[in-house]
């Protein structure tokens, strides 16, 4: 009897150039770096004393009710939550027929109006959000909810029109053809035929909107009123004010809006493709 030796398993070595190594323990380095400053806070947080030592004395969960109550948490979740909200309604409102019509319609120009859709998305929210609030406050709509809204619609749309004019390309003309032959007509086909079809899509655009709302600071700090600040907003006038506050409370607060973020972007990674985007784009400036 001919015995068959059991193969081998090869163990595999992690071969790599020196310019490979680098850029790993630059990235390590950089996500060691990250999750100390999370760490650092999360653990202030829930620390009553910390004074040069490695960890807390105590821990308590107080700090997340003081914060609640000095910053007035709760009326500024409610602004946070109107402002997402009227973004994503009229975003998809108006966004959703621009993309129609971009995925639908060949005319001259195309391709210039849709870069001119991507400009806000593709340049820092700051280069035109002096000059949008200075234009604000000139008619008095800065100062105001109709302000913050306002100045968030401007890169909102273009990212609804950036999600939606793939999804739409996807559906067959042909079946729109069919409907208007059956009698239906353009309000029928968008309300019977289209937006059951567009309902995946125009979640995604809906989640990558609020995402980036609630994430919004430049443009909301701009335009923003006492009683219009959204949370991130609300996050840095706790930080600069005048006044002794305790770095524990304000921590709390910083935790509670990272994990509002992280809840939300995890939400929108199930919906959203990012390297789809990012081809979409490259495809239309190149």
């Amino acid at each position: 009897m001919v015995t068959v030796p059991a193969p081998t398993r090869r163990r595999r070595r992690l071969v790599a150039s020196p310019a490979g190594w680098l850029i790993w323990g630059v990235v390590a380095f950089f996500f060691v770096n990250l999750a100390g400053v999370i760490g650092s806070v999360l653990v202030s947080s829930f620390g009553s004393r910390w004074f040069d030592t490695w960890l807390p004395q105590d821990y308590t969960t107080r700090w997340y009710g003081q914060a609640w109550q000095e910053f007035g948490l709760f009326q500024v979740l409610v602004v946070t939550l109107e402002v997402s909200l009227l973004v994503v309604g009229i975003s998809v409102l108006i966004g959703v027929p621009a993309a129609y019509v971009l995925a639908r319609r060949s005319f001259p120009g195309r391709r210039l109006l849709y870069l001119l859709f991507l400009l806000p998305i593709l340049m820092p929210p700051i280069t035109y959000g002096i000059p949008l609030a200075t234009l604000l406050y000139k008619y008095g709509f800065a100062g105001h909810l109709s302000g913050v809204v306002l100045a968030n619609l401007v890169p909102s749309v273009p990212f609804v029109i950036l999600t939606m004019t793939p999804f739409i390309e996807q559906i067959d003309p042909a079946v729109e053809r069919a409907a208007r032959m059956c009698g239906a007509g353009t309000g029928q086909i968008f309300l019977r035929i289209l937006a059951p079809l567009l309902t995946p899509g125009i979640l995604a655009a809906s989640i990558l909107v609020l995402v980036r709302t609630v994430g919004m600071f430049e443009l909301t700090f701009l335009t923003a009123g006492p009683d219009s600040q959204t949370l991130v907003v609300a996050l840095y006038h706790s930080m600069s004010a005048a006044g002794i506050r305790a770095q524990q409370s304000i921590d709390a607060m910083a935790v509670m809006y990272t994990s509002m973020m992280l809840v939300l972007l995890v939400i929108a990674l199930r919906f959203v493709n990012p390297t789809q985007l990012v081809a979409r784009v490259k495809g239309e400036v190149d």
